[in-house]
């Protein structure tokens, strides 16, 4: 697996983000898939790979907690690009089960309930969008958070045995952001009103002046580094 990681360092070195995207499905036809969020970064990506009709495959999580607005960029992006985003959704019988033991609001009641329902919504339906793909891409900026500065663009995911690529992850917030305006690319209007890190409904709050990029995220939690489980970040840098 270092070998092969190794190689497709070699192979994107000093490429743009779009020429690495193709460099990367031309190396890995037909298993190269990208996750999309909907936010910012997401948005940049899902435009470099439909207008240019790169060979990846985009899907989203619906976990049945998301804002109007993330759901309508959804629908947006589609009108726009004419192209297909698969759509997963959390396994029926667990969310049920869910709920119907701890409420619709387990999560605020300690870390380890929140966890379990990030797992449940988010987690097990990645794994199956995964199924079959040999590589993940992804939105991650290395500015996002503290411990995302320690990723490296091509890195091995242990948790769900696959190579991932981030190809926006030196990419500053104004890039961002500029590449958006100049492409005219549909985002999230939940991002003008102070939201940066957008993700489920009751965990997603506006962040404040001077506040860190993920403090908006399960904002009653008092953890240093905050994440839902989909990228294990301590597994991030064993190739």
């Amino acid at each position: 697996m270092q070998n092969e990681i190794e190689k497709i360092e070699a192979e994107i070195q000093n490429q743009s983000a779009v020429e690495a995207l193709l460099r990367i499905a031309q190396l890995f036809p037909g298993k190269v898939t990208f996750s999309t969020s909907l936010g910012l970064e997401d948005q940049v990506i899902t435009q470099m790979i439909l207008s240019n009709n790169l060979p990846i495959d985009v899907f989203t999580i619906d976990t049945w907690r998301l804002f109007d607005e993330t759901e309508k960029t959804l629908e947006r992006t589609i009108a726009r690009y004419k192209k297909p985003i698969k759509i997963y959704y959390p396994d029926k019988n667990a969310v049920e089960e869910l709920v119907t033991k701890k409420g619709n609001f387990s999560f605020f009641a300690s870390i380890a309930n929140r966890q379990e329902c990030c797992f449940i919504r988010k987690v097990e339906p990645l794994k199956r969008a995964l199924a079959g793909y040999k590589i993940w891409i992804t939105g991650i900026r290395a500015e996002q958070s503290s411990s995302r500065t320690k990723m490296d663009a091509v890195e091995w995911d242990e948790n769900n045995q696959i190579i991932k690529f981030h190809p926006l992850l030196n990419w500053n917030l104004d890039e961002t952001t500029a590449f958006i305006r100049q492409h005219n690319i549909p985002y999230n209007t939940l991002h003008n009103q102070g939201y940066v890190s957008i993700g489920c409904r009751p965990c997603t709050r506006a962040i404040k002046l001077g506040e860190d990029f993920r403090a908006g995220r399960w904002w009653w939690e008092n953890e240093d580094k905050k994440e839902c489980g989909l990228h294990n970040i301590k597994n991030e840098n064993k190739k």
